[in-house]
């Protein structure tokens, strides 16, 4: 039995499998089919935007969703290119000193394999918690910065442009100096396919609803509006021969699956693919296992995010070895799939079998698709990436939070996206040590009438000469030892009359070994001058610990359940100050 369970912990498709149905059955090829529509496009796209052959986008929508439905735990995730992971793709590939015989389709498997692998280790060893080090506001950075880069760049695609890619800034300067050289039309099929498509995602559905159409029908024609631009433009450029006067287009696509794809093993690419993977595969974890957990809290149902590192490490291999690049659970076409009824990853086993049709029916009509059209159908996706919101929301409640986000949307606009993500991180990382450096450390007193101790500067509470409650709020490491010291030395200086110091650790949830000997320090100074010291509200955890040392031993007080137990032992007059007001004060907050 426990062989059963470990055997369906590692294949959840042997859970969801056993109850399958004919009415899931039913919702699955619904959803599939609508997901199908709107995922063909935007494939082509996004392996467009990896600077890859479009069919690569299609390549890469298959083996994934097998391999994600086999082993993946959320029920309407669907796995695919998605656009910042395409771009950090075109990034690594276009940096990176490329070996003989290496070109940059091998690179792309090479990259999606190395991805896949470390997820899967990753999730064999329960890693998932790497992720918790990408800060939400370096993450809404970053994919802020990248949805500006990735518009920015395809718009020369929608001019008809031969612009070398480049940061933001001098993506920027060479538009505005070549746009002068515009193809006419191609601009016309570009700006005409923003236009629709904007018009599409904003008006269309609720125009088609107002009009008498059912809802579910206006949703489906909303979602297959890039396929209406695509047979449209493709159809133009094949009837006015608009390849001839400089439209450019896709050309031949391959019909058919790829044969078996080999990555390269040479050490000098793997070892300049070790970080831009690592990256893409904790970034791709992050986006990925939010849309997961958010679909999933919809239905009361439960993912597992160890086992989703290993789905989505299984993908990435699974696309490798099919001439793909890095997938990742998309948000767009995860909500749709959800939002189309989908109940099972059998969704995506259908989608997965219709684009594998696809790739060998309908790629011979793709060979007149405009680039601007593909460009159009990025540009369309990608704005909804840029969340201004996020900035002021983030702005308003922490400027340490803020000069995180604004370094990594600088950084990745003008120097790339690993730099990027780089920054964040250790500008994230550097912030957060200096701010526990120098915790919040509050004096605090009892609230009259109450067994409730607070901050003397907000409330009005009682206080004694004879006892000084210190309340850190913030756990006691390296960092902050040595500022709690002197903060307990500062305070013990200004009241002589002192014959307690309590020090109340409610807010206290780990000591290390530094914080220990900052106590011990302060415990043998303290009685040096005369004054006991004391603990109070220690939490099990951390007294396990201090209770394995020869500390307690030592602390020249006691340590207390509660601070009203402590402040009933060491000055009962406080809580009763009515019987005899010697030595106590009320202080008014302020």
């Amino acid at each position: 039995m426990p062989n059963v369970k470990r055997l369906h912990r590692y294949f959840p498709i042997l859970d969801w499998g056993r109850t399958y149905n004919r009415h899931d059955a039913a919702n699955d090829m619904t959803a599939a089919v609508i997901v199908t529509v709107m995922l063909i496009p935007q494939s082509l796209a996004y392996a467009m935007l990896a600077g890859l052959p479009p069919e690569v986008g299609l390549y890469a929508s298959i083996l994934p969703l097998i391999a994600y439905a086999v082993f993946g735990t959320s029920r309407a995730l669907a796995v695919g290119p998605v656009a910042v992971i395409s771009l950090m793709t075109a990034s690594t590939i276009g940096a990176a000193q490329l070996p003989e015989g290496v070109n940059a389709l091998m690179a792309a498997v090479t990259l999606a394999v190395m991805s896949g692998l470390m997820l899967l280790a990753m999730g064999i060893f329960r890693l998932g918690f790497l992720a918790s080090f990408l800060s939400h506001p370096v993450i809404s950075g970053f994919i802020t910065a990248s949805g500006i880069l990735i518009a920015l760049g395809q718009v020369r695609h929608i001019l008809g442009l031969q612009i070398p890619s480049g940061n933001a800034v001098q993506t920027a300067i060479a538009i505005v100096r070549s746009v002068a050289d515009s193809n006419l039309s191609t601009v016309l099929i570009g700006i005409g396919s923003l236009i629709f498509l904007f018009w599409v995602r904003m008006s269309m559905g609720s125009l088609l609803v107002r009009l008498g159409m059912a809802r579910v029908w206006a949703s489906f024609l909303t979602k297959a509006g890039p396929v209406l631009v695509v047979i449209v433009t493709t159809w133009l450029v094949w009837q006015f021969d608009l390849a001839a006067v400089g439209v450019r287009i896709v050309g031949d696509v391959p019909v058919g699956f790829p044969g078996l794809s080999i990555p390269s093993f040479d050490p000098e690419l793997v070892v300049q693919f070790l970080v831009p993977a690592l990256l893409i595969s904790v970034i791709g974890f992050v986006e990925s296992v939010s849309v997961a957990q958010t679909l999933a809290a919809k239905r009361r149902q439960r993912i597992v995010p160890d086992q989703e590192l290993i789905a989505l490490g299984a993908s990435n291999i699974a696309a490798g070895f099919s001439g793909g690049y890095p997938v990742t659970g998309g948000f767009a076409r995860s909500v749709v799939n959800f939002d189309a009824g989908a109940q099972t990853p059998a969704a995506g086993l259908i989608t997965a079998i219709a684009i594998g049709a696809a790739t060998f029916f309908l790629t011979p009509l793709l060979y007149f698709l405009p680039h601007a059209t593909l460009a159009a159908t990025i540009i369309v996706a990608v704005l909804s990436l840029v969340d201004i919101a996020a900035i002021r929301r983030v702005w308003v409640y922490s400027k340490r939070d803020f000069s995180a986000m604004m370094a990594t949307i600088a950084v990745t606009l003008l120097f790339g996206v690993e730099p990027g993500v780089i920054s964040g991180v250790l500008l994230s990382i550097i912030l957060h040590l200096h701010h526990t450096s120098r915790p919040h450390i509050a004096v605090v007193g009892l609230v009259p009438g109450t067994e409730h101790f607070r901050n003397i500067h907000r409330h009005q509470v009682l206080t004694g000469t004879r006892v000084l409650t210190v309340r850190p709020d913030e756990s006691l490491y390296f960092a902050n030892s040595r500022y709690l010291e002197d903060r307990i030395y500062d305070l013990v200086a200004k009241n002589p009359g002192l014959a307690h110091v309590i020090l109340m650790c409610p807010a206290i949830n780990e000591i290390d070994a530094s914080g220990l000997e900052s106590l011990e320090d302060i415990n043998l100074r303290l009685r040096d001058a005369g004054v006991k010291f004391h603990l109070s509200e220690v939490k099990g955890p951390v007294m396990d610990r201090l209770a394995r040392t020869a500390f307690l031993s030592h602390l020249s007080g006691q340590v207390f359940l509660s601070q009203y137990a402590a402040i009933a032992a060491l000055d009962p007059m406080i809580i009763n100050p009515d019987q005899d007001g010697d030595g106590i004060a009320t202080v008014e907050a302020g």
